[in-house]
């Protein structure tokens, strides 16, 4: 009896060890982790700002934990298992660790965590995740890399808000299914979303433009520069005027007096503007197809100058490999819901299709 006692508790704890054994710590630096996103690395955490910011390891076992610390507890994040969807989460400002999936099938996964909301929401801070198995090598680095820079319109922005109120804030923002985020999945592509709720090209609503952010790191900081060399894309998609369309029109608004004093901005000088930035993002990618678009809110409107005014811009600009593509307008009000998201994509991933070899 005592003999049969003590070979159930030597079973128990070898299996106890064993199951110890199968949970590997591994640091936010470790070459396992793939990132895909501007992400600022330190000795002891990847910062993470910017929408659609995605951070994928692959394993051999049943779970995966992660400890974060998030600046503010505005941001949301998809957790995303085997290319699928399997949850969203709401990290605090305290450094905590969550459970992000478990009691899967012991055998090969992938797993990615999806920064949905935009950089105005704050920072989050990856310290390690925890293996409940064996780690894989990193999930390859796709061939195709596309960058997305826009607006509100890119950033998913009320995407989820079915209460007509245009709610933005970060449980009704989803940039995982923003047209951008649609598209490259479409083409299995690498992607960065470089983009800011309200922002424009000559006017935002806020002092930051976008020739200001562009080549940000951390869009909060002016000295932190990002490394193009990290990251060259084979198309670029610029979605951008939305918000200059609105605020030209305000004079009473405190960025139009900044940027304007009484006086808006005539068609040859947003055009210029336009062109300069369109110059900057090329001088950064110079081998990469651009595509400027706009659209899908009343910037595309009947009647709308806007379209016009990136047209005489790019064909002033004498480059083949600089193209335009519209999205109509949505004819609702408020931002677009996720199926005119999706229309969105499906009008690109043709016009792509079509007319880009990659």
């Amino acid at each position: 009896m005592k003999k049969g006692l003590c070979l159930l508790l030597t079973c128990v704890i070898m299996i106890h060890l064993h199951t110890q054994a199968q949970n590997l710590t591994i640091k936010s630096n470790d070459p396992h982790i793939h990132y895909m996103g501007r992400v600022i690395q330190t000795d002891n955490s990847a910062q993470l700002s910017w929408s659609a910011t995605t951070v994928s390891i692959n394993f051999k076992g049943t779970g995966v934990k992660v400890t974060l610390k998030d600046e503010r507890g505005d941001n949301f994040y998809n957790v995303v298992v085997d290319g699928k969807l399997v949850s969203k989460f709401q990290p605090d400002s305290s450094v905590h660790t969550y459970t992000l999936v478990s009691g899967l099938k012991n055998g090969n996964h992938t797993l990615a965590l999806f920064k949905r909301t935009e950089w105005a929401m704050g920072k989050t801070w990856l310290y390690n995740f925890e293996v409940t198995g064996t780690l894989l090598p990193a999930p390859l680095t796709r061939k195709r890399k596309i960058e997305f820079y826009g607006n509100s319109i890119t950033c998913g922005y009320a995407v989820e808000d079915s209460s007509g109120k245009d709610r933005g804030t970060g449980p009704y923002e989803n940039s995982y299914i923003s047209y951008a985020s649609l598209t490259a999945r479409h083409f299995n592509a690498e992607y960065h979303l470089v983009a800011k709720s309200g922002i424009g090209v000559l006017i935002s609503w806020f002092p930051l433009i976008m020739p200001e952010m562009y080549d940000r790191v951390d869009a909060t900081d002016p000295g932190s520069k990002w490394d193009f060399d990290a990251f060259t894309p084979d198309l670029v998609v610029i979605n951008l005027f939305q918000n200059d369309s609105w605020l030209v029109t305000r004079p009473e608004h405190e960025q139009f007096k900044a940027k304007f004093g009484d006086k808006a901005p005539d068609g040859k000088t947003i055009v210029a503007a336009y062109s300069e930035l369109v110059k900057k993002i090329r001088a950064k990618h110079p081998k990469a197809v651009i595509i400027c678009a706009l659209g899908n809110m009343d910037a595309t409107r009947k009647g709308s100058v806007w379209p016009g005014y990136i047209k005489e811009a790019v064909a002033g600009l004498h480059d083949a490999k600089i193209h335009t593509c519209f999205f109509p307008y949505k004819e609702t009000p408020g931002h677009p819901n996720a199926k005119e998201q999706e229309a969105m994509a499906k009008q690109l991933i043709a016009y792509i299709s079509k007319n880009i070899k990659w």
